[in-house]
């Protein structure tokens, strides 16, 4: 008998699709304490959690027995998806089950910070008839500033042109001819903050988009702005924000989310211009089905041998093929993860090159995986193996994939040139007869870096001494070097140094980095 846990309450169209099988057994257990949960777990197959139940490394750890954890929804923050890979367990979720739900959530906020709807019914049940006091604002004919043009974003969109409302947006992985064809201007995130009149983030929370909204964002806008979040609490700095606020610079907000939850203590909440709810973007009847529904099937499929889809940490493949093609479907996600992160710019192009006796395999999963790690620097939880492709296809990426089976320096290389409106970059990577995977091209330089951790590109002159000022700031910044590999053009011109380290460096350290004399950028890279 296969069994399943269910450790946070799911409906109940999806119990009974797991409960339709007889090959399963379904133990439904909410509210489990985590040594509870870390007692019981050696015993499952699967588990399926919401957002509550935290997978944590001492539970993944306990689990002898789990092949796969569901997520009933887009989040993976709760499950830790690095452990969870190392022990060979799929990890799955539910990317578009909640995206109508949220779209509605946002738009719904929206009319009712505009017209202060949550005011006035509490005015009116009180007693009170204030019609002057709750005077509202039209949307029509306003600018709607959009930033993070996903799925969620795509529908707000779409919603809000029937209002009469003009459409602006800043996403880096959308086309121009995409976003014309949605009747959307693209623009850079600056320009969006000085044009819109309402503004709504639909991003994932990311060491790049915290606090993406803050005083200098705010001091960017127009005087009477309003702000909508129901995406992530964090995007938006709630001190930054009641500032604005409290200065009239921001007519008003509409929160969702918050960077503590719940908001015990939060000036935001007690403020009449501001309109709280909490959390509730996915909390529909039709979007809790869906995703239960969804996740349901998809861990069902997966123990019963019907196909792996919407997974977050491994590709559609048969057990046989997979396991030649793991180290290259890693090597590939890395170099993936490591060019999403160096481009600037708006994506349009990805050619994905197969050299060598890697060329007469199937490459299918290569280019998805690559196309998976690039994308997930911006789109984080929603980009998995599935549907990596057809998410670079809705944004008008063009993608094409080569093969050679000549290769002059290496048994096999995998290498990915990448196209923006505002730079081209190429990468080139291999393995090593003990598998272990290298870069070993980064555009015109040759090297021999190892994808993983914490990484410091940093361009330098190929001048004495560069090396050794580096290494003696980064001693006193405590941070220690792991390995450290250079490339240069020729001797005396431009080089590259790509550097492993143990710990992450502080934005203010990376800017002291850039001052040592003949560097002359730093860039950070997290793999």
């Amino acid at each position: 008998m296969i069994k399943i846990l269910v450790s946070d309450p799911l409906s109940e169209e999806g119990l009974k699709i797991l409960k339709a099988e007889k090959e399963l057994q379904v133990d439904v257990k909410p509210e489990l304490k985590p040594e509870a949960l870390k007692e019981i777990i050696k015993d499952y197959d699967a588990l399926i959690v919401r957002s509550a139940t935290k997978v944590t490394k001492d539970i993944i750890s306990a689990a002898d027995k789990l092949k796969v954890i569901g997520r009933a929804g887009v989040g993976l923050d709760n499950v830790d998806l690095a452990a969870a890979t190392a022990k060979g367990i799929i990890v799955m979720n539910t990317p578009g089950g909640n995206t109508i739900s949220t779209c509605e959530h946002t738009l719904s906020m929206l009319l009712a910070l505009s017209r202060n709807i949550p005011q006035a019914d509490s005015s009116t049940k009180s007693g009170e008839w204030k019609r002057s006091k709750f005077m509202g604002v039209e949307v029509y004919g306003k600018t709607l500033g959009i930033v993070g043009l996903g799925r969620i974003g795509t529908e707000v969109a779409k919603r809000a042109l029937s209002f009469g409302m003009k459409i602006v947006a800043c996403d880096p992985f959308l086309s121009r001819s995409k976003a014309e064809q949605l009747s959307i201007e693209l623009m850079e995130l600056k320009d969006l903050f000085k044009k819109a009149d309402y503004i709504t983030v639909h991003t994932p929370l990311t060491d790049e988009t915290r606090h993406m909204i803050s005083n200098k964002e705010f001091a960017m806008m127009k005087d009477g702005v309003r702000i909508i979040n129901c995406a992530r609490g964090g995007i938006v700095d709630e001190t930054a924000l009641l500032k604005a606020l409290e200065a009239k610079k921001v007519a008003g907000a509409a929160l969702d989310v918050f960077e503590n939850e719940p908001p015990k203590d939060s000036a935001l909440v007690k403020l009449s211009n501001v309109v709280v709810t909490p959390h509730l973007g996915a909390s529909t009847e039709e979007a809790q089905v869906n995703v239960a529904v969804e996740i349901a099937e998809a861990v069902r499929d997966a123990l019963l041998g019907g196909g792996i889809r919407n997974a977050a940490n491994y590709p559609c493949l048969e057990p046989e093929v997979c396991k030649l093609l793991k180290p290259y479907i890693n090597l590939s996600e890395k170099l993936g993860l490591f060019v999403g992160q160096l481009i600037e710019g708006r994506l349009s192009d990805i050619t994905v090159e197969y050299s060598g006796e890697i060329s007469k395999l199937d490459c299918v999963p290569l280019t998805i995986a690559l196309v998976k790690g690039l994308l997930a620097p911006i789109l984080q939880d929603t980009v998995n193996f599935v549907n990596a492709l057809s998410l670079a296809k809705e944004r008008g990426v063009k993608l094409n994939e080569t093969k050679s089976e000549q290769s002059e320096e290496f048994t096999n290389l995998i290498s990915v040139e990448v196209k923006t409106d505002k730079d081209i970059h190429r990468l080139s990577g291999t393995l090593f007869t003990n598998k272990e995977l290298r870069i070993v091209k980064l555009d015109d330089f040759y090297l021999e870096a190892t994808p993983q951790g914490v990484m410091l590109l940093i361009h330098n002159l190929d001048k004495p001494g560069v090396i050794g000022s580096l290494g003696t700031f980064l001693g006193k910044q405590h941070i220690n070097i792991a390995a450290m590999t250079f490339g240069r053009e020729v001797r005396g011109g431009k080089a590259i140094s790509v550097l492993n380290i143990d710990s992450a460096p502080s934005p203010d350290v990376l800017n002291q980095i850039k001052k040592i004399e003949n560097i002359s950028a730093v860039k950070m890279i997290k793999l």
